[in-house]
């Protein structure tokens, strides 16, 4: 993960001295996105669901520098005692999400990734709100392509992602009176360890490859320079969108 963050330093004179949260920070995108907030000279707070997820990046340079959380979005009094305890906010990035492939057609499990990936989002933006208004803040969301495609394995996530997107637009223009921007990035297939078995199947590494126009895997720094300019002063009349990150895959 050393590597993650390195092309963020074109961003330094926007985010020196600025406040970002990053949940779902300790690994996979939310981690590159964290990384590349601290490279642009940023205080960052990032949350994982347990202390194992903490202490795995604990000497992880320069990762280790961010300010490490452990919050559960379901959580909402969790979330409002993080909340009271941050003294100024300028960015909230909500990465923290699941998907269960297979499982998600159960009911129960459906529930379970919609209130993590959907549901815990409206709660950190809420929660956020105050603070982001005092400094005319933004707000990053995580969509994806399943945001415009189905999955038959993964109804929850898709149908959570889909909301995202639509979270986004709705918020953008509930808070555009405090000055906050809202937008979503939606990331392809992207190198993480999420894609991890995908990577390792030859066939469907494949099938991913040969329908991505630009021919290779994303990888965390191309979302977070997504997440970064859309947080930035040269994107202040940007609200309400969902910027595609897929390498053309969406396209095809």
């Amino acid at each position: 993960m050393s590597k993650i963050g390195e092309n963020a330093h074109w961003a330094a004179g926007w985010y020196g001295g600025k406040t970002v949260l990053v949940t779902g920070g300790t690994s996979g995108i939310g981690a590159g996105v964290a990384t590349a907030f601290l490279a642009a000279g940023a205080r960052v707070i990032a949350t994982g669901v347990n202390q194992a997820e903490l202490d795995a990046i604990a000497h992880d340079a320069p990762l280790a520098r961010a300010q490490r959380v452990v919050l559960d979005v379901r959580d909402g009094p969790a979330i409002a005692a993080l909340l009271a305890g941050i003294y100024t906010l300028d960015v909230l990035v909500n990465c923290a999400g699941i998907i269960r492939r297979g499982d998600e057609l159960d009911p129960d499990v459906f529930a379970q990734v919609v209130d993590i990936n959907l549901n815990g989002t409206m709660r950190m933006a809420s929660a956020a709100r105050p603070l982001l208004a005092r400094t005319r803040g933004s707000i990053i969301n995580t969509a994806s392509m399943l945001s415009i495609f189905g999955g038959g394995l993964v109804p929850g996530y898709a149908a959570s992602k889909g909301g995202i997107s639509q979270l986004t637009k709705s918020l953008a223009i509930a808070y555009a009176s405090d000055g906050i921007r809202v937008n979503a990035v939606a990331p392809g297939w992207i190198e993480t360890p999420l894609t991890a078995a995908l990577r390792q199947d030859s066939g469907r590494e494949q099938a991913i490859l040969s329908r991505t126009p630009l021919g290779r895997w994303g990888q965390p720094d191309d979302v977070a320079n997504g997440v970064l300019y859309l947080c930035a002063p040269v994107a202040g009349f940007v609200t309400g969108t969902t910027l595609v990150i897929d390498g053309g895959y969406s396209v095809v």
